[in-house]
């Protein structure tokens, strides 16, 4: 039987009822994005200042078709409940036009109202989660949206590898780090066999993937 345990707010206090519990996540997720050691404005060049080499090309018809042929199929779909599946059967007018919607995106900068909203759920990491803090926030997007960001992405990744250190392992293309968690176990001992030390630095970041 499904038991209604509530979640906590913020004085520790556990609240049951629906309208409060949507208050408590809606304060919490506010705080979780829109925290006060964030930037409050982001220096951006002007379109004219901006070297012509590094604006890039137009967005091409052919990174729109690959973007979304590389689409996983049945996946969840965002506000405008148009699922991934479908953008794979347009035909060649179609995704003419989706082509212009996005170049539009690039050039302007401006996103679509419907590409900046998401519906948000939220999975619980622990079995007895009362706390927002104990569950993981999933956010799903439109699938044009996830289009954009593949393009974007893409594009991005090909200015970032010019100026990544051959050390620099994870989220790479070819760079994971099954490798190098081996060569670190190999020091360990070696280090231990020798009676060294070893100085190795982790860092947890909370939330990084929310």
């Amino acid at each position: 039987m499904f038991q209604n345990i509530g979640i906590k707010d913020s004085q520790g206090n556990r609240i049951i009822e629906q309208s409060q519990v949507l208050k408590i996540w809606e304060n919490y997720i506010t705080e979780l994005y829109d925290r006060p050691n964030q930037l409050e404005t982001l220096e951006v060049e002007t379109k004219e200042e901006v070297d012509t080499d590094n604006k890039g090309s137009y967005i091409l018809q052919s990174e729109v078709d690959k973007a979304i042929k590389e689409m996983r199929n049945k996946k969840a779909t965002g506000d405008d409940e148009v699922p991934g599946d479908v953008l794979k059967l347009l035909g060649e007018s179609a995704l003419k036009i989706m082509t212009k919607l996005i170049k539009n995106v690039y050039e302007t900068g401006e996103w679509p109202k419907d590409f900046t909203e998401v519906t948000m759920f939220a999975l619980k990491e622990k079995p007895q989660a009362t706390k927002c803090s104990d569950h993981r926030t999933f956010s799903l997007i439109t699938h044009i949206a996830k289009i954009v960001a593949k393009i974007l992405g893409r594009r991005n990744e090909k200015k970032i590898e010019d100026v990544l250190g051959e050390d620099q392992f994870g989220f790479r293309r070819g760079k994971g780090t099954r490798n190098e968690t081996g060569m670190l176990r190999i020091i360990s001992e070696q280090t231990l066999e020798t009676d060294e030390e070893l100085c190795v630095c982790f860092i947890d970041w909370q939330k990084t993937f929310d």
